[in-house]
């Protein structure tokens, strides 16, 4: 009875913690925001095109603005193809 009851304690110890969610950066933005002291922790917002729009946003919170360490960088467009006939 003893163990029955260990195990029922432990298992139910184990299966009460939930996995955590990893923080994503949203690798289309060049400038994230940094959130502190947030009641459900910190947050990255990965949200912003430039320092200033980003600095706005802060201005009233507890928070900072950073460089995206996984932006992408800008989307560059295929080269136009040349339409020239072929000579076989």
């Amino acid at each position: 009875m003893r163990r029955l009851t260990s195990a029922i304690l432990v298992l139910g110890t184990l299966g009460g913690f939930a996995p955590a969610s990893a923080q994503t950066y949203d690798p289309g933005y060049p400038v994230c925001m940094h959130v502190y002291g947030e009641k459900i922790g910190d947050r990255i917002d990965c949200v912003f095109t430039s320092f200033a729009q980003c600095a706005a946003t802060a201005s009233s919170l507890p928070a900072t603005c950073l460089v995206n360490p996984y932006y992408a960088g800008a989307r560059r467009l295929p080269l136009p193809r040349s339409h020239r006939p072929r000579n076989w």
